[in-house]
């Protein structure tokens, strides 16, 4: 690819994510591995419809691509979605709920996990941006959001230390910073193998921390 400037149009389907009790050899998330790597794009829907347009995107791109699919969700989420050939722009955040109370950023799993959260607290409006695209990812949908709400929470469910909202973050603070009205925080998974016991696992994963997070957010 890089040595010939040829096309390498090759998609790489990676089912991922825990929530299956299948342990640390089945429940892994990695997409932050390949999220430095220049020339790769990774994509990574939270819905069916996202599913097939991220998808028929990739395959029409001359680009080398990673998709991510999360078991958990072939089994959990269903939806009617268009027989034609359709694409989902690849690089393009989605704004799922709105508010202006606070931004959270996610893609997958966590775009579930947050709109839970936040049906639970009726006081709170907020923004929930699905990246959809991580790599490239949609620096001006993140900016705008960030404007707009002055408080950020940057969720996923690959573990804390070097995930992507770590670069996320570090962006925003380099980027956005007189729009801050709060330090931007992260809710991931523990810096730890994945346990196979259902209720271990649930601890291992970020959504019950999601809620508490959101509280110490708005204390600022």
């Amino acid at each position: 690819h890089w040595r010939w400037g040829q096309a390498a149009d090759v998609v790489v389907r990676m089912p991922t994510g825990a929530g299956t009790a299948a342990g640390p050899f089945h429940s892994q998330s990695n997409e932050a591995w390949f999220f430095h790597t220049p020339g790769l794009k990774i994509v990574y829907p939270s819905n069916p419809y996202d599913a097939k347009g991220l998808l028929t995107a990739a395959l029409a791109d001359p680009n080398p691509y990673l998709y991510f699919e999360h078991k958990l969700l072939y089994r959990s989420v269903k939806d009617t979605i268009p027989d034609d050939y359709y694409t989902v722009e690849i690089g393009k955040a989605k704004l799922v709920n709105e508010g202006n109370d606070l931004s959270i950023i996610t893609y997958g799993m966590g775009v579930h996990w947050a709109t839970e959260a936040l049906a639970s607290m009726s006081n709170l409006k907020a923004d929930v941006l699905d990246l959809r695209t991580l790599l490239p990812w949609d620096k001006e949908a993140v900016a705008a959001t960030v404007k707009k709400t002055n408080r950020v929470l940057l969720l996923h469910e690959d573990t804390l230390t070097g995930g992507i909202g770590g670069e996320i973050s570090a962006w925003i603070s380099e980027h956005c910073f007189e729009y801050l009205d709060a330090p931007v925080m992260r809710v991931a998974s523990l810096d730890t193998a994945i346990p196979f016991a259902p209720t271990l696992e649930r601890n291992f994963l970020p959504a019950d921390r999601l809620i508490p997070c959101i509280e110490r957010l708005m204390q600022y």
